[in-house]
This record gives C-alpha cells, sequence and structure tokens, in this order.
C-alpha cells in the first residue's frame, strides 16, 4: 500500500512464507525477509531500469531473471507451482518482455493480468494487436 501508487495498478502478486514480490503497470516492488538478523529489505525497481529478462521453467519451480542497467542481476525464484501459476508468469514475462523493449502492450495481455484470467489460450493471435 506504501509503495504503490494512486495511478498504479498491480499486475500480480507472489508471496513465499519469508518474502514477496508486487508487480504494478510501473516497477516491481521486493520484500526481501531476513529473519536470522531480523531485518527487511524492500527494493523498487522501475521497469526502465531492467534491460534483460529470461524465465526458466521446471517440472514445478520456475526462475525470473531481471537483469539492471547497472549490471545486477536480480534472481526471483517461484516454487511448487500449479499450472495456473506457470500461465501467470508466462503472462507477467509477456508484459515484461514487451514493456522493458518499448513495444505497444496488448489490451487483452493487460487485462488478462489485472483480472488474474490465467485461462489456457490456444488461439496464437490472442495477444496480436487490434
Amino acid at each position: 500500500k506504501h509503495y504503490i501508487l494512486e495511478d498504479e495498478n498491480v499486475l500480480v502478486a507472489y508471496k513465499t512464507s519469508r518474502d514477496h514480490a508486487i508487480f504494478t503497470d510501473n516497477k516491481v516492488v521486493i520484500f526481501d525477509t531476513i529473519k536470522k538478523i531480523n531485518r527487511k529489505e524492500i527494493y523498487i525497481l522501475s521497469y526502465n531500469s531492467i534491460i534483460a529478462i529470461s524465465i526458466t521453467f521446471d517440472v514445478i519451480d520456475a526462475e525470473l531473471d531481471l537483469y539492471l542497467e547497472c549490471g545486477h542481476p536480480v534472481k526471483l525464484k517461484f516454487i511448487d507451482l500449479e499450472a495456473e501459476d506457470k500461465i501467470r508468469l508466462r503472462l507477467l514475462y509477456t508484459y515484461l518482455s514487451r514493456r522493458i523493449n518499448n513495444e505497444k502492450i496488448p489490451k487483452d495481455l493487460y487485462i488478462r493480468l489485472i483480472k488474474d484470467d490465467v485461462r489456457f489460450i490456444t488461439n496464437p493471435k490472442a495477444f496480436e494487436e487490434e
């Protein structure tokens, strides 16, 4: 709430037992909790600072890598994923890829993320421009 601006929309949020991340239409906010020393670190990364991304899927896990302008990689690991979680990650990856490459975001993609519509789409033209 304190890190999201009024004019921003939350696309997707992830939470683990320790950390969580919120992806908006402008940035990602990462909350990293280090329980051993009772400390929470909060990172706000503008999509403008991300120069490349990659995603790797395993059977039930995935890793999203964000490479920043400064050369620092940020690795986000997702574990125990269901099929819907993988679809949601693919949608997010497509959004981020288009965003960091200054490409137009298809309206359908944006709406699906905001409405958490993770139905499997078999039509390859589903994300084409209108």
